[in-house]
């Protein structure tokens, strides 16, 4: 189906399931637990060694680790730890951003006034705020490329990935039709997303893993709306599997801090 018609049921199924679909989000909002973001120092590093590669996860509730206890086994400590084995390199981690931050809101409150960002790989992990808040397919491109033009000013080499806007459809918190109404908004995002990223150099959307249906429920913590250990651990590999295959292409060997072959 054409993105433009997937727009169009987006909102057509907004606007006739309306009167439903807010008891359903009142309750669900109502129900589900707040949980905080994890604990524990915002940046670390995997393990002491030299040319310790640098990664920032952007982004909202999952990347400051709502959902598990510490970052460690949070988005950044799994991710951190995947691309530490891909590379043979330690990896040096920060976070950075808010629960319930949208990609706009996260480019005024954090990138924009932060301090220059430094880093050779950048994680955005975006997209569920957007769809919850019913943002604009032309709101959320223009965040997107806010957000990387913020990045670029200091990191010009940086390795972009972009995660995939999660499939809310997913989610095991909402009921349907709930659930499908979202999913369909959260993929209408993700197609604006997926093109957005084929248009810039060294910028890689990555879809989330695919999730056998019977392993969904271990996939969640226990408010059925944010990942586990295990549901970041495999996000995390799939996000570092594609900076590592950034980073070590040929055309980018030369702008590394050291080059990666072993001499």
């Amino acid at each position: 189906m054409r993105d433009h018609a997937l727009r169009v049921l987006s909102i057509a199924s907004f606007v006739l399931l309306a009167p439903l679909l807010f008891v359903q989000a009142r309750r669900v909002r109502r129900v589900t637990p707040r949980l905080p973001p994890a604990n524990g120092p915002h940046e670390g590093i995997t393990a002491a060694g030299p040319h310790p590669l640098r990664l920032l996860i952007i982004g909202e509730s999952t990347a400051v680790g709502v959902g598990v206890s510490t970052h460690l086994v949070g988005l950044a400590g799994q991710t951190a730890r995947a691309l530490a084995e891909a590379t043979g390199r330690p990896v040096f981690w920060r976070v950075l951003g808010r629960s319930g931050a949208s990609a706009r809101a996260l480019v005024a409150e954090f990138i924009e006034p932060a301090a220059p960002i430094d880093a050779d790989v950048v994680v955005i992990a975006l997209g569920v705020n957007d769809t919850i808040s019913l943002s604009s397919v032309a709101c959320w491109v223009d965040a997107l490329e806010a957000l990387l033009q913020c990045v670029r000013g200091s990191s010009l080499d940086a390795a972009i990935i972009l995660s995939g806007v999660p499939p809310m459809q997913r989610f095991p918190a909402f009921p349907a039709p709930l659930r499908y109404v979202l999913g369909l908004r959260a993929h209408v995002l993700d197609r604006a997303a997926i093109t957005w990223a084929r248009g810039h150099t060294a910028v890689r959307h990555v879809p989330h893993p695919p999730v056998a249906r019977a392993d969904v429920p271990v996939m969640f913590c226990a408010d059925r709306f944010h990942p586990s250990a295990s549901g970041y651990a495999l996000w995390g590999a799939a996000l570092a599997a594609a900076a590592s295959d950034i980073l070590s292409a040929p055309a980018r060997r030369s702008t590394l801090p050291i080059d990666r072959r072993k001499e």
